[in-house]
């Protein structure tokens, strides 16, 4: 049955195709002009929506994001601030009839009519805050400095420009140690100014909230204010380098006192939510320290007993973003069952769970609004909007169409889905994304897609780096196995790949081939990309494609295991992944047997290695190992670098060359 939709699908394809043909299509450029739409917050009242949208100056090379005011009855929608720079993290006063945000780290206030409204609330540079639910005191991160510098310890060589190291994770992602710790605070607040000094409630040598990626949501007040409870992970150096092991801290405002009551939860503790009548509290638990992919639980402790629960238990995938609802009984939260991001409740009476939503996209986030829930949603062929969705259907209305003015105009891609067989008789989600003007009767070149993570979920995600819709757009079938190692298809997929990465390149290699067969696929033009732990599937695959494929880009890869584990930052993912380090007595087999580097004998085909110089995740090394390999060899090879950027490329003009030499290699190659 399901052969015979796709035939149909086909059939409405070569229909389609002679209508849009003169339609334009996505370039680099026109992804760059794109809005990207993000959702803020919800009045209290249940009628607005904030949200932000973030535009790019390519010539200026930045962007930024203005907040704008949603009636989510209406869909009239009204701008609060401009575009001169760039606000976020809003969060309406619990009175209604005001907003605060964070503009260029300071917090301002803004009224319902605009920037007519606008007044600056403190001096004081901050990274986020949250108004207590009377309205009278505001919490806050503020860096803190509290360790000196080398040019403080040796004052007399006033220009020295020395680290000084005893201890691992004195550099994260992108970023050296700053000598300074993220703390929360509280403060006094009135006639929206802060009054009174500022109190640390940390003062410790500790981050809250986690970094690189952590946010406001893993800080919160209870329903009467008397406590803030935050998120912290405290430790410090090589102990902090190899746990995940984040705990739940209650500070009480009265006594000062701090009370850590998730001690004897072993991984990340985070993103705590009170329900509104104050008596339970969710958060999302991870049940091993060092598997910062385990599954997301929630966690339910009775305030009034202490009882704690695992509210999810023998649900068999993750559970993010948990909202309760306005009674107090039940919670919504997302997850990737099935490969697809959609919308849950559960009951926290029964723990009956019960799917919301459906279809080919991701809802992002989930805010409550009266009777209706506000999202945002995407999918690999659709920049992302805001929607209201009816928790009791399903049903999905869009409120934003900031997209449009791009979006709107472009012959657009299209999305199938496929089962393959694995090498193992396994089956396998495969997303293909197919060309705009999409015509059957021809052969196409094709890209396999491998996901980074490596347990990350290829749902339905619209991504400004990796994007399907730009890659189809240049004529190329792009194929994504949601191999195993990724969430979408429960705990056990996801968790199949730990000392056995090999395996999912079987998948990848099973994908390909089911790809091959295909009558719309060139297999004599097919192509392999990936980043991070893609850029390692490539990496891979080079050595044992055995001629499948033409032409490979690999970004920031990891190529030689050993040297990556001498490297990377956060030892917990390899201690994990690669079940221990590479001297250990009983050499993991996976440095035996999986590392890319074991097989570059067998490099035959082109290759861009791509790889930045802040990346210290996947420090850069690594790709030089690769391209001097490939240099070596003579295998034809270029390497691409920005000394700029980090994992990702994120500013303007860095992205657009980023894209113009990927394609431009893929072009050379694969046209």
């Amino acid at each position: 049955m399901f052969k015979n939709t796709f035939l149909l699908f086909l059939l409405s394809m070569t229909i389609l195709s002679e209508a849009y043909a003169q339609t334009p299509i996505l370039t680099p450029e026109l992804l760059w002009k794109i809005g990207r739409v993000s959702l803020e917050c919800v009045s209290p009242d249940g009628q607005l929506a904030i949200y932000g949208v973030q535009r790019y100056d390519v010539s200026a090379n930045k962007g930024n994001r203005a907040l704008f005011v949603l009636n989510l009855f209406t869909g009239e929608t009204k701008r609060l601030t401009d575009f001169e720079k760039t606000s976020g993290d809003a969060e309406f006063h619990p009175g209604g009839q005001k907003i605060g945000f964070l503009m260029d780290g300071q917090l301002y206030e803004v009224g319902l009519s605009g920037l007519s409204n606008l007044t600056k609330v403190s001096d004081l540079e901050i990274n986020g805050f949250h108004y207590s639910p009377d309205g009278k005191k505001v919490l806050f991160c503020k860096d803190v400095k509290m360790d000196k510098t080398p040019t403080e310890l040796y004052p007399e060589s006033p220009k020295n420009t020395a680290k000084i190291i005893d201890g691992l994770m004195y550099r994260h992602w992108k970023s050296w140690h700053d000598y300074a710790y993220s703390n929360v605070f509280w403060v006094d607040y009135a006639d929206g100014k802060f009054t009174g000094e500022p109190t640390n409630i940390q003062n410790e040598r500790f981050d809250t909230p986690l970094a690189p990626d952590g946010g406001m949501e893993q800080i919160t007040w209870n329903p009467d204010g008397r406590f803030i409870l935050y998120t912290c992970k405290k430790l410090n150096g090589t102990e902090e380098a190899q746990s995940t092991n984040s705990d739940l801290y209650a500070y009480e405002i009265a006594s000062g006192k701090t009370l850590n009551f998730t001690e004897d939860l072993h991984g990340y503790d985070r993103d705590p939510v009170f329900s509104p009548d104050g008596h339970y509290l969710v958060w999302t638990s991870l049940a091993m320290a060092g598997y910062e992919a385990d599954r997301p639980r929630l966690m339910i402790l009775d305030t009034r007993t202490q009882q704690r629960d695992e509210l999810t238990l023998g649900w068999a995938f993750e559970a993010n973003r948990p909202t309760w609802a306005a009674d107090s009984k039940s919670l919504y939260f997302l997850s990737a069952e099935d490969f697809t991001q959609q919308i849950y409740q559960i009951n926290i009476s029964d723990k009956k769970i019960r799917r919301i939503t459906n279809g080919t996209h991701d809802y992002t986030d989930i805010k409550l609004a009266g009777n209706q829930l506000v999202t945002s949603r995407n999918s690999m062929i659709q920049p992302a909007e805001i929607y209201v969705v009816n928790p009791q259907s399903g049903v999905a209305v869009q409120r934003t169409f900031i997209t449009d003015d791009i979006w709107k105009t472009l012959a657009k891609p299209s999305i199938v889905r496929r089962t393959v067989k694995t090498f193992d008789g396994k089956d396998m989600n495969v997303w293909y994304v197919l060309p705009p003007n999409f015509d059957p009767n021809k052969k196409y070149p094709a890209l396999l897609y491998c996901q980074g993570g490596p347990q990350s979920a290829l749902s339905q995600f619209f991504s400004y780096r990796w994007n399907f819709a730009l890659m189809a757009s240049q004529g190329y079938v792009v194929v994504a196995p949601c191999r195993r190692g990724m969430p979408g298809s429960g705990a056990a997929w996801n968790d199949a790949i730990t000392g056995r990465w090999g395996d999912a390149m079987k998948d990848y290699l099973s994908a390909t081939d089911a790809a091959a067969k295909e009558p719309f696929v060139d297999a004599s033009r097919m192509g392999a990309v990936g980043a991070s732990f893609g850029g390692y599937a490539v990496y891979w695959l080079a050595g044992n494609h055995n001629k499948r494929f033409k032409a490979f880009i690999s970004h920031c890869g990891l190529f030689n295991l050993e040297s990556f584990y001498g490297t990377t930052e956060e030892i917990w993912f390899p201690n994990h992944d690669f079940e221990g380090a590479y001297w250990q007595k009983n050499t993991p087999k996976m440095y035996l047997n999986d590392s890319p580097h074991l097989f570059v004998q067998n490099w035959d085909t082109p290759i861009l290695v791509i790889h930045n110089e802040l990346d210290f995740r996947v420090p850069f090394g690594e790709g030089m190992q690769a391209f001097q390999a490939a240099q070596l060899k003579g295998i034809p090879s270029r390497f691409l670098s920005f000394p700029d950027e980090g994992h990702w490329v994120s500013k303007p003009q860095n992205s657009i060359v980023w894209q113009k030499e990927f394609f431009g290699w893929l072009d050379k190659w694969l046209k």
